[in-house]
């Protein structure tokens, strides 16, 4: 299942080495020879467990489907606009850095505010394209990658 999410995510423009550019830039101040490559090796570790699958597959099922229109209504409009006071992609984001702890869930409440890196192309908003998931997924995807490499 991990190398169908890591298909997912590039059929979303996301691919391993932007999302290790975020755990790059959460991890360097801490550890100044830190490379790409130890980065995109703990951003595969975090996606080998099954409950970050689940909650990866669950969130870009939801934004695909929104963006081919076929989700019920209310849901299909709160997710095209991306309701600020929806909440469900950050909870379901948040099962994803809650597996390590309070350095992930305050790497992603960083990420998720400052939205650097691959983040800033995720939540452009483009007519017909839905990301309301894909941008806080990516942002817990890098927070527990960083997190997993503070732990070490």
């Amino acid at each position: 299942m991990q190398q169908e999410i890591i298909k997912m995510l590039g059929d979303r423009g996301v691919d391993l080495d932007c999302i290790a550019g975020l755990v790059l830039e959460l991890q360097l101040p801490y550890n100044p020879k830190l490379s790409l490559a130890e980065c995109r090796k703990n951003v595969k570790k975090v996606l080998e467990k099954r409950e970050v699958q689940n909650a990866v597959i669950t969130g870009l099922v939801l934004d695909i489907f929104a963006e081919k229109g076929m989700l019920p209504e209310p849901l299909q409009s709160i997710l095209v606009r991306d309701d600020p006071l929806y909440g469900v992609d950050e909870i379901l984001a948040l099962s994803i850095t809650n597996i390590y702890g309070s350095i992930g869930f305050t790497n992603f409440g960083y990420l998720d505010k400052v939205k650097s890196g691959i983040l800033t192309n995720i939540n452009t908003k483009q007519e017909g394209v839905v990301n309301t998931f894909l941008d806080d997924l990516v942002a817990a995807i890098a927070a527990a990658a960083a997190a997993r490499l503070a732990h070490q």
